[in-house]
């Protein structure tokens, strides 16, 4: 079995939503990095969303949601939003 290997890309948009919650909730803003390795791992296994998302995928994080897209060997961050405002 090849194990692939992926680079990982943040959106500006990403980053600032991690800045702030790293100062409102640091419980959740340490899932997520731990998350994120995990994603590096084996970015397939979450969720793919349907319809305007097609190509997305997504993972919860309590009342969060962050969304990433797989372009090749690369994993795009895209964002971080509260589930109301997610889709």
């Amino acid at each position: 079995m090849v194990e692939e290997k992926y680079n990982i890309e943040f959106s500006t948009q990403f980053e600032k939503s991690m800045k702030k919650l790293k100062k409102k909730d640091k419980a959740i803003f340490e899932q997520i990095k731990k998350k994120l390795t995990d994603i590096i791992k084996n970015p397939e296994h979450y969720k793919p969303l349907k319809n305007v998302l097609a190509g997305y995928r997504r993972i919860h994080f309590g009342s969060f949601v962050l969304i990433y897209k797989i372009d090749n060997n690369i994993i795009r961050i895209i964002s971080l939003e509260h589930h109301d405002r997610a889709y």
